[in-house]
């Protein structure tokens, strides 16, 4: 039976009893409306932890004035089920009052990795992420806690802020999970219109484009970011509303631009269909006979 825990000491008592009769604790923070994404980490979780928690929680640090906060989609009732479904131990399900009472001033910084890509767009969404998930590690002191690679800068902050601040717990980022026609899942997707979500299969097209540009020797960054932009544009260019927020070639270590192609890079990419904003990226490693020819 899966416990629903609503305030910050339910949840710290319930970590407190199942910390005297089992193993390893894993959490799995969410806003909810979930999907296979979210399944694929509630999963493992269970697979290599004795307990399982997932937190539900819209965050409102994340949204900028104007973003989805209030439209976001919530659907507490069909959460619950399938987490019970899949065997959750608790459901960590606070109110924005809860976790943020009024007088709250403390928040954490997360630098210039919240700069790029979707922070140069998204002023101040990382600081609020990192100050949630922050809370949240403190709240209920898991032992490993699990993201998706679909938020890979998200990922990266999250590590960072862990390795900076020496918390004892392991990050493990687990898989994109596609539907069948390569879209990221994601919450979002089904604000999507017909013809938007049809045109939405152009992110992991252009990933695909640039892993096989780099693949078959492309070396020059700005010719891949370009045909990766010409792609999606040509893509999206009858749908009303729809623009490139980015399509980079960076550093997955820093997230930084590339002077030259080598290695490992990230490509990453992010479209706005009207007010829904959609999000991917391909982890693209140069074979080292093809490194060498470079």
């Amino acid at each position: 039976m899966t416990v629903v825990l609503r305030t910050i000491p339910e949840a710290r008592r319930w970590v407190r009893t199942e910390r005297t009769s089992s193993g390893a604790l894993g959490l799995v923070p969410t806003m909810g409306s979930f999907h296979e994404g979210h399944l694929s980490l509630i999963r493992r979780a269970r697979q290599i932890c004795d307990r399982t928690i997932v937190s539900i929680f819209v965050n409102p640090l994340q949204f900028a004035p104007g973003e989805d906060y209030e439209s976001y989609p919530r659907d507490f009732d069909r959460d619950l089920s399938l987490a019970t479904q899949e065997g959750v131990d608790a459901v960590f399900h606070p109110e924005a009052g809860e976790m943020y009472p009024s007088g709250l001033v403390t928040s954490v910084g997360v630098g210039k990795l919240g700069e790029a890509l979707c922070g140069a767009s998204r002023p101040g969404h990382f600081q609020g992420v990192a100050t949630v998930v922050a809370k949240l590690f403190h709240i209920v002191q898991p032992d490993r806690a699990f993201f998706g690679q679909k938020d890979a800068q998200q990922a990266l902050i999250i590590r960072t802020m862990v390795l900076n601040l020496n918390w004892p717990l392991q990050i493990e980022v687990c898989p994109t999970v596609r539907e069948p026609d390569g879209v990221a899942y994601s919450s979002r997707n089904r604000r999507l219109s017909a013809e938007e979500r049809s045109r939405a299969t152009v992110l992991y097209r252009s990933l695909r484009l640039a892993e096989s540009l780099i693949q078959s020797g492309e070396r020059n960054v700005a010719c891949v970011e370009q045909q990766m932009q010409k792609q999606i544009q040509k893509m999206i260019h009858a749908v009303p509303g729809a623009e490139i927020d980015y399509a980079r070639l960076v550093d997955p270590a820093t997230l930084g631009g590339l002077q030259q192609i080598r290695g490992e890079v990230l490509a990453a990419v992010a479209v706005r269909f009207g007010k829904t904003r959609l999000i991917d990226n391909l982890s693209i490693k140069i074979a080292p006979e093809r490194q060498a020819r470079g």
